[in-house]
């Protein structure tokens, strides 16, 4: 507020539950938060005060004053030395994917513009503006607050935003700000929260847009900024879209570094197996936490190759990070020859991988207990999907970074993660994923291609699509089958795996909500 105070700024604008983070989730069902909430309000009141000439728009939770429902409101409150002008309410309430606002809030029954000086503000919150019908896809809701907002006379719109990344959606915001601000011959500015609060990370990316659709201004991606415009400017720039491997590379540091911070960590540990998904976990928790706050642990089994010991080490030093060797054979032996009774010999099965896998979860908890790191896990979304990991092994953590991220995404992180200089080592990159739990494994022996995999995974899990409709793409109905199989008889693991950080438009976790104990096949 000082920032744009000094600048000249006659409105400050924040974004939507600016005052208790969004999502609050089940914190608005305790009374003394949305009491702290109305004493942060009165704060804000009584700083804008000090700087008479800028008003100041903030998102919070007020009290509904309904005899009926819910009691509380997702509101703007429109702030000007030491008064509240004016205080709005939202009026579409999404309840899908990540997004349960019904469950806490009343919808505003009607709209009216604010006047402030000259202008006659158009105020909306974040759904409030999205108005899908605009973009030629389905209408979620009969109401377009912005439309109603244009006919009673706003020359300026403004939207305070809390909304999520997902990669490609800095696209899709601007095609709807700037339909509207073009449909409606006035400036659209919409503020955005940034960073990351649980799975769900921010971007910002705020921006104005003039009258005609094009650019006045655009903030940077998952970085906090303070920008002043003119927004009776006609000076407007073309939009970029960002560099897809680019921006989930960012979110996904962004959301590990505030997951990190906010839950009273500092340090991170990841256990290096010399495959590519653990080497893009811990490269970038360097990026996130810094290479003295990160710890790199590689516990070679009797089916380790060589070769995958040496690629943690070289990944280590080249990221600069603590080192262990913590061999498990011995203790592997161990449960073998206790459980040789019950495990009726043969070959090496999934029992025994699943041994040699929580032998390590165990050994990376017990380190974490110790020393006070963050485990984090490095499962991918291919890997989650249909159930190609353990449960107590490789799935423990307190975050999974990289659950949302399909395996040949994982690729291209990778590739980009190695721009200026080789971090990632080349043989960790060309060599066949594998998990080396028996004797010449590779993940292609059991699973499809992964490119095949993950664009059936894609279509079934983020588009929806049957089986029937991902065949008539091209594929085998065989494979077809299986993956689908696999997604659905595996939800009972995703459902106890750590949170991971969303950054397509479809993740396992709050926005995916399935049943386990389901007798269906689609």
């Amino acid at each position: 507020l000082k920032s744009a105070a000094e600048a000249g700024a006659e409105l400050a604008v924040f974004p939507e539950m600016f005052l208790t983070g969004y999502p609050p989730h089940d914190l608005l069902e305790r009374h003394w938060f949305v009491e702290r909430a109305e004493a942060a309000l009165a704060d804000a009141d009584a700083v804008s005060r000090r700087f008479p000439d800028t008003a100041v728009l903030l998102g919070t939770v007020t009290r509904s004053e309904r005899p009926a429902g819910k009691g509380l409101n997702n509101s703007a409150v429109l702030l000007k030395d030491g008064d509240t002008l004016a205080t709005v309410h939202k009026v579409l309430l999404p309840t899908y994917d990540v997004f349960d606002e019904a469950r806490y809030f009343d919808a505003a029954e009607e709209v009216h513009p604010v006047q402030l000086g000259d202008e006659v503000l158009g105020v909306t919150i974040c759904e409030d503006a999205w108005n899908e019908g605009a973009l030629g896809l389905r209408p979620a809701y009969m109401r377009d607050p912005v439309a109603q907002l244009a006919e009673r006379g706003a020359t300026l719109f403004v939207n305070i935003s809390a909304s999520p990344f997902c990669v490609g959606k800095d696209r899709l915001r601007y095609e709807l700000f700037s339909g509207h601000a073009s449909r409606h011959g006035a400036p659209f500015v919409v503020v955005n929260q940034v960073g990351g609060n649980d799975e769900l990370v921010f971007d910002g990316r705020s921006a104005a847009v003039a009258p005609d659709g094009s650019l006045l201004a655009y903030c940077p991606s998952f970085e906090e900024d303070v920008r002043v415009i003119d927004t009776a400017s006609d000076a407007g720039d073309a939009f970029a879209a960002q560099d897809e491997t680019d921006s989930i590379r960012q979110a996904l540091v962004t959301g590990l570094r505030d997951y990190v911070r906010k839950c009273g960590f500092s340090k991170a540990a990841v256990g290096l197996s010399g495959g590519i998904d653990s080497a893009v976990v811990a490269a970038l928790a360097v990026e996130a936490l810094g290479h003295a706050n990160v710890m790199g642990v590689t516990m070679p089994s009797p089916y380790s190759s060589p070769g995958s010991i040496e690629d943690s080490r070289k990944l280590a030093m080249n990221l600069g990070i603590g080192f262990a060797v913590i061999p498990i054979s011995d203790v592997y032996q161990s449960y073998l020859d206790e459980l040789d009774p019950y495990l009726g010999g043969g070959e090496v099965g999934v029992t025994e991988e699943n041994i040699q896998a929580r032998i390590r979860g165990n050994i990376l908890m017990a380190l974490s207990n110790e020393s006070g790191y963050l485990l984090l896990s490095t499962g991918n979304k291919s890997e989650l999907a249909v159930g190609y990991c353990t449960l107590y092994g490789d799935m423990s953590g307190g975050l999974a970074v990289i659950s949302d991220v399909p395996k040949t995404m994982v690729y291209a992180l990778a590739e980009a993660l190695n721009g200026e200089r080789e971090v990632i080592p080349r043989s960790t990159i060309e060599k066949p994923p594998s998990a080396e739990l028996r004797p010449g494994q590779k993940d292609r022996d059991t699973l499809p291609p992964y490119e095949t995999l993950d664009r059936i995974l894609e279509l079934y899990i983020d588009g929806g699509s049957s089986a029937d409709e991902i065949v008539a793409e091209g594929f085998s109905r065989a494979t077809v089958e299986w993956v689908i199989g696999a997604v659905n008889h595996n939800e009972y693991k995703r459902r106890q795996a750590a949170p991971g950080l969303k950054v397509t438009s479809k993740a396992f976790g709050m926005g995916r909500r399935m049943p386990i104990a389901a007798r269906y096949e689609p």
